[in-house]
C-alpha cells in the first residue's frame, strides 16, 4: 500500500439548510428566505492509514461535514468520493465507512446486551457464517478494545463512559471498516479516560491500517495523533496542512487563539490572549472575513473582502493579513 494512496476526496462541498418561516408567514410579514450555511466550499483529501483532524468551536459545521462523509446528510453542492481500495478483509471496492459518535451512551441501545449490539452489523452484513462464529468474533472484538468476553452479557448502563466508548469502537470494527469518522469521541469523557481512548485508537490504527477523520473542538486532543489538520470556522477551512506545521508555526489568528487555550506545563505563566466574542450565526454571517469581528489584527479591508484559502508551502491559509 502506497503512503500517498488517497482514500477520500472532497471537492467544493457545501451544505445549506432552508430555515425560513412558512411561505404564507413570510408573505404576510415580508420576510426573506433564511438559509443556514453549515458547510461552505470545503475541499480536502485524506490519505489511507492516516488521521485527518478537523478542529473548531461548536457550531462551525464540523458535525455536519462528518454526517455528509458517512452519507447521513447530502451535500447541497460539490462532491465526496471514496476511492476503490483493497479492503481489510481482502475484497476490492470502496472502503467500509463507520462513525463513532460523541455520546457513547446515547449511541448504544439500552435494551440490548453488548454482545447483541456488536453482533448486529456482523449478522446484517453476513460477515460470519453461523452463530458460533459471530459469538467468537464478538468476543475477539471486545478483547481488542480492552474489555473481556464476559462483558458481552452485560447491558450498556453497567459500564463507565470510557468502557461504553470502547464498545462503540468495537461495534464500528465489527463491520471490518477501513475508514472511521470520529465525531468528538472523547469530549464526554474525563481527561484520564480521554487519553486511554486516544491511545487505543492509535494502537488500532497501527494494527489494522485504519484511516480516521477525527472531529474535535480541542486541539490538545488531536495533537499527538493527527497527520493532517484543518481549522474550521463558520463552515469554512481557515488553515490546513500537516499537523506538525500547523502546531509549530500557526499563521491564522484563529489558530493561534485556539492554541493559546492549551495549558503548557513548561510555561504556565506565559502571556495568552483570551478568546473573545461568540461564533457568528451561520444564518447571517459577517461580511468579508467571518473571523474579523473577533480578530485583534483586523483592518477595514477584512470586513469587506472574504479571503480565499491559498497555498503557503505545505500549508493552506485564508487570511490577507499574514
Amino acid at each position: 500500500m502506497a503512503e500517498t494512496e488517497t482514500i477520500l476526496e472532497v471537492k467544493a462541498a457545501s451544505c445549506r439548510f432552508d430555515v425560513s418561516a412558512p411561505w404564507l408567514s413570510r408573505l404576510a410579514s415580508h420576510q426573506p428566505r433564511r438559509v443556514l450555511r453549515a458547510v461552505e466550499d470545503i475541499s480536502f483529501t485524506v490519505q489511507r492509514g492516516t488521521t485527518f483532524s478537523i478542529v473548531g468551536e461548536s457550531g462551525c459545521g464540523k458535525s455536519t461535514l462528518a454526517r455528509m462523509i458517512v452519507g447521513l446528510q447530502r451535500p447541497t453542492e460539490g462532491s465526496l468520493r471514496f476511492a476503490d481500495i483493497r479492503r481489510i478483509d481482502g475484497s476490492f471496492g470502496p472502503p467500509r465507512v463507520q462513525m463513532i459518535f460523541q455520546d457513547p451512551y446515547a449511541s448504544l441501545n439500552p435494551r440490548w446486551r453488548v454482545g447483541d449490539i456488536i453482533a448486529e452489523p456482523i449478522r446484517e452484513l453476513k460477515l460470519r457464517d453461523d452463530d458460533a462464529a459471530v459469538t467468537g468474533r464478538v468476543g475477539d472484538l471486545l478483547e481488542i478494545v480492552g474489555l473481556s468476553r464476559a462483558d458481552a452479557r452485560r447491558f450498556p448502563h453497567e459500564f463507565s463512559g470510557g468502557q461504553r466508548q470502547r464498545i462503540s469502537i468495537a461495534r464500528a470494527l465489527a463491520t471490518e471498516a477501513d475508514f472511521l469518522v470520529c465525531d468528538e469521541p472523547t469530549s464526554a469523557l474525563d481527561v484520564s479516560v480521554q487519553a486511554q481512548i486516544l491511545n487505543l485508537m492509535v494502537r488500532l490504527q497501527a494494527e489494522f491500517g485504519l484511516t480516521y477523520l477525527f472531529i474535535s473542538h480541542n486541539l490538545s486532543v488531536v495533537r499527538h495523533m493527527s497527520d493532517h489538520l484543518a481549522i474550521m470556522y463558520l463552515g469554512r477551512f481557515v488553515e490546513a496542512g500537516p499537523a506538525d506545521g500547523v502546531f509549530n508555526q500557526p499563521r491564522h489568528p484563529y489558530t493561534r487563539l485556539l492554541l493559546d487555550t492549551i495549558p503548557d506545563v513548561e510555561r504556565p505563566n506565559r502571556e495568552r490572549k483570551p478568546m473573545s466574542g461568540e461564533v457568528p450565526s451561520p444564518i447571517a454571517p459577517p461580511s468579508g472575513c467571518a473571523f474579523h469581528p473577533r480578530c485583534a489584527s483586523a483592518v477595514e479591508r477584512c470586513s469587506q473582502q472574504r479571503p480565499v484559502l491559498r497555498d503557503f508551502g505545505d500549508l493552506q491559509l485564508a487570511c490577507d493579513r499574514v
